[in-house]
C-alpha cells in the first residue's frame, strides 16, 4: 500500500518531488508507525464493515481500528464480536488497510485469533485501552501468546487515558512505569496512542470545537508529560500519536474561523475554503499542526473527512527536506545558512528533528517546490468534503 494511491497518477506528478514509498503490514515497525497516518475508528457493530474497509481503502485510509470497546454498548460486546469475525472473513487482504482491533480486555485477544484462525493474518494488531503497568503487562503477554499461536505478528499500541494518568499525584509513578513495561516489550509496542476524549471525561470536560486539545490546560500538560517519557529522541522512545479530534460537522460558531483567508486566494482556493470551513476541518487543521510541532506523529480521527486534511499535512515540505537533507549532509557539527536562506541550520542539534522527518518523507513524500498545503489539502480534501461518506 502507499499514500495518496487515491488520486490521479498525473496530479500526484505534480505534488510530488519525491512520491511516498510503498509499504506493507510486514515493514519495519518504525515505518509503520509513521504510515499510520490518520488512524479511523468504527464500531464493530456496523453492519456493512467488510465494504466500509475496502471502502474507506480504496479513498486514501491506510490504517483503522475495529472497535470493541467504547465505541459499542456493554450490551452489544456479544454481537460486536460474531459480527467484527464474520465481516473480516469477508475481507481481501489484498484491499485492505493496516487492521487493528480495539478490545476491552486482554482475553478478548486470545478469543479473537482463536476464531479468525487463519484470517488473523488480516490484523496488523491490537488497540490495548485504558493502558497502566500492572493490566498493561498482561495485554502484552496474552498477545505474545496470540501471536505465537496464529504465526502472525501482531503488534500493540496502548493507550494512555486514565484518570492516574492524568492525575498530578500519580502521573510520575504511572508513566515511568508503562515506560519500563514498554522498553521490556518494545518489539511488540507499534505506537502509543493518547485517549483524549477519556482524558477530558475525568474532569467532566469536554473541548468546543473552537478549541484545540492544547486549550485544554489538563490534558495538555500530560501530553507534554507523555512525549517527554515516550517521545525521546535518543533511541528509548515510540511514535505518540495525536488524540482524536471528533468534530465533523461545522454548527454555530464563537470565534474566526482558523484558516487565513489569504494563502486560499492566492491558490484561487476559495471554494476549498468554504468547503474545510462547512466540514469544520479548520480546527483539526490546527491541531494537527500544533500535535506536530509538539512531537505527535499522526491522529486518531472518527470521520473519513478527516483524513484528508491530516495527511495532506503529513507531506514532508520541499523547504524541509532540504533542511533535512543539508543537515545529515554534514558531518561533525557546525551552523550553516539553509537552502532556502530564510534560517539557521545546526547540524548536531537538528540530526534527531532531521532523521525523524525523513522518516516522514519516506512515507508521505516530499512535496515539490512550488506546492503548498493549500495544492495538498485540495487534492486529498476536496472531493471528502463534498461528499463525506458516514463513520
Amino acid at each position: 500500500m502507499r499514500h495518496f494511491d487515491h488520486i490521479d497518477a498525473a496530479r500526484r506528478a505534480e505534488l510530488f518531488h519525491r512520491p511516498p514509498r510503498e509499504f506493507t503490514r510486514d515493514a519495519d515497525p518504525d515505518v509503520l508507525a509513521v504510515a499510520l497516518g490518520a488512524t479511523l475508528y468504527s464500531p464493530a457493530t456496523r453492519p456493512t464493515l467488510a465494504g466500509d474497509v475496502v471502502g474507506r481503502a480504496r479513498r486514501g485510509v491506510r490504517s483503522m481500528v475495529l472497535c470493541l470497546e467504547d465505541a459499542i454498548s456493554d450490551a452489544d460486546v456479544a454481537h460486536a464480536e460474531d459480527n467484527l469475525v464474520a465481516q473480516l472473513r469477508l475481507i481481501d487482504p489484498a484491499r485492505a488497510p493496516l487492521l487493528f482491533v480495539r478490545v476491552r480486555e486482554p482475553d478478548q485477544i486470545t478469543r479473537l485469533v482463536r476464531r479468525l484462525g487463519r484470517e488473523t493474518a488480516l490484523l496488523s494488531g491490537f488497540v490495548l485501552p485504558k493502558f497502566e503497568a500492572a493490566g498493561g503487562k498482561r495485554y502484552l503477554d496474552v498477545l505474545a501468546e496470540a501471536a505465537e499461536l496464529s504465526g502472525v505478528r501482531l503488534l500493540g499500541m496502548p493507550v494512555i487515558e486514565t484518570r492516574d494518568a492524568l492525575h498530578r499525584e500519580s502521573r510520575r509513578t504511572v508513566l515511568h512505569e508503562i515506560a519500563v513495561l514498554l522498553a521490556q516489550h518494545r518489539e511488540q509496542v507499534l505506537a502509543v496512542r493518547l485517549g483524549g476524549t477519556d482524558l477530558c471525561a475525568a474532569y467532566g470536560l469536554r473541548r468546543p470545537r473552537e478549541l484545540t486539545i492544547y486549550d485544554i490546560q489538563l490534558v495538555a500538560g500530560l501530553i507534554s508529560d507523555v512525549v517527554n517519557v515516550f517521545g525521546r529522541a535518543d533511541g528509548t522512545g515510540h511514535v505518540v500519536t495525536g488524540p482524536v479530534w471528533e468534530y465533523f460537522s461545522a454548527g454555530e460558531r464563537m470565534f474566526k474561523p482558523q484558516l487565513r483567508s489569504s494563502p486560499f486566494d492566492e491558490q484561487d482556493a476559495a471554494a476549498l475554503r468554504r468547503r474545510l470551513l462547512t466540514a469544520d476541518l479548520d480546527g483539526l487543521i490546527r491541531e494537527v499542526t500544533l500535535d506536530k510541532a509538539n512531537g505527535l506523529t499522526g491522529k486518531t480521527v472518527i470521520h473519513p473527512s478527516h483524513v484528508g486534511a491530516v495527511h495532506a499535512l503529513s507531506v514532508v515540505t520541499h523547504e524541509e527536506y532540504s533542511d533535512a537533507t543539508d543537515i545529515l549532509g554534514v558531518a561533525g557539527g557546525g551552523a550553516m545558512a539553509s537552502s532556502y536562506a530564510n534560517k539557521m541550520n545546526e547540524a548536531k542539534p537538528h540530526r534527531a528533528w532531521a532523521e525523524r522527518l525523513l522518516r516522514r518523507a519516506g512515507v508521505f513524500g516530499v512535496a515539490a517546490p512550488d506546492v503548498g498545503f493549500v495544492d495538498l489539502l485540495e487534492a486529498t480534501v476536496g472531493a471528502e468534503t463534498m461528499n463525506p461518506v458516514g463513520r
